[in-house]
């Protein structure tokens, strides 16, 4: 086993970005069957959220959460404590992920609706990787009328940041850039903001429940018929199935987008960092070895006189040690590798984290 001790310029350090789809199978296109259980959502936890599957009986990939800040829209904890109920917990919760504060309010677009509520789109933490993608967003609701939904992130020069990481606005259109809007939307937004918040590093989008709600003629989708969200006290308004029933129509009806059919469209990013050694064996380097079959075990000698002036070895294995003599990481070559003082070799070793 021979050592040598690296230089500085043996190293280098690269980052890679690896993409995929955000739904099983890395699909990047949902698809257009949106399946829940009845288990869960009539079920304790269907209060708080809605669990939203691609398949009968398959893996959760993304749920549907519906708050509001004065906990209207679902049933109270206690009939003599006002305000308190799942709704507002599930508004308190992304208040502070988001805001880092109960006490903040959500903005949208420059704007702070009075009425606070919110639709959390969270997918699932195995889903994705480092990150949901900006720019591959694609979101379609029916309602009074349909819509697309994108993050804006090929619209702005300079990225927002908040507790939960960067942030881009929800707006009318496709893979990240606002390509039209909805009839009266642009009024609209003057009174209520954005649709929502894209938040990439937290795989989660907010969707801006007033601006949902406004009329068509300013932009709205949700505001009527068996759509229209229910912000009643004490009430279980199943608002979290109205939402996924919207988002489900639009997949499976919509033909306003032929490429996609109104689908989920959505993609992850992981940024690989790789760090690159470069081993490097001289001529008069590694040429001998202490393998038993090359010296003799008891005196040190090496066995054949051709190997004193004319030695050969074969390199399978690269050990990387610490300055206390610790292993570790070792690196296996795909074949053995012939060495002798008329040969140099230049090995690179990748390390992935």
């Amino acid at each position: 086993m021979s050592f040598k001790r690296f230089e500085s310029e043996d190293f280098l350090v690269s980052i890679d970005s690896v993409t995929a789809g955000a739904f099983t199978g890395d699909a990047s296109v949902f698809g257009t069957a949106v399946v829940t259980s009845s288990a869960q959502t009539t079920g304790t936890s269907g209060q708080y959220y809605t669990s939203v599957q691609r398949v009968a009986a398959g893996e959760d990939q993304f749920s549907i959460a519906f708050g509001d800040s004065n906990g209207s829209g679902s049933a109270l904890y206690d009939a003599g404590i006002d305000g308190k109920s799942p709704s507002s917990t599930v508004f308190g919760q992304w208040q502070n992920i988001v805001l880092g504060d109960e006490n903040n309010t959500f903005s949208f677009g420059g704007h702070t609706p009075t009425t606070q509520s919110i639709i959390a789109l969270t997918f699932n933490r195995a889903r994705y990787k480092g990150s949901l993608f900006p720019g591959t967003f694609n979101l379609g609701i029916s309602g009074s009328t349909f819509i697309q939904l994108t993050d804006n992130s090929k619209d702005v020069s300079s990225v927002e940041f908040n507790e939960a990481g960067r942030v881009f606005q929800l707006v009318s259109g496709s893979n990240g850039t606002a390509t039209g809007t909805p009839a009266g939307a642009t009024v609209g937004m003057t009174i209520s903001g954005s649709y929502g918040l894209f938040l990439p590093d937290i795989g989660t989008i907010l969707l801006n429940v007033p601006a949902l709600q406004l009329s068509t003629a300013n932009g709205g989708v949700m505001h009527t018929g068996v759509h229209a969200l229910n912000f009643q006290s004490n009430t279980n308004g199943l608002n979290n199935q109205k939402i996924t029933v919207a988002i489900s129509e639009s997949c499976r009806t919509n033909t306003a987008d032929t490429t996609n059919s109104g689908s989920i469209i959505l993609n992850s990013l992981d940024n690989v960092s790789s760090d690159y050694i470069f081993i490097r064996a001289r001529n008069a380097e590694f040429n001998y070895s202490e393998n038993p079959s090359f010296i003799s075990g008891s005196t040190g000698e090496v066995l054949y006189d051709a190997f004193i002036n004319a030695p050969q070895t074969f390199i399978t294995t690269i050990g990387l040690y610490n300055d206390s003599n610790e292993l570790v990481a070792t690196a296996k070559l795909s074949k053995p590798l012939k060495k002798d003082f008329t040969k140099e070799a230049l090995i690179r070793v990748k390390l992935d984290f």
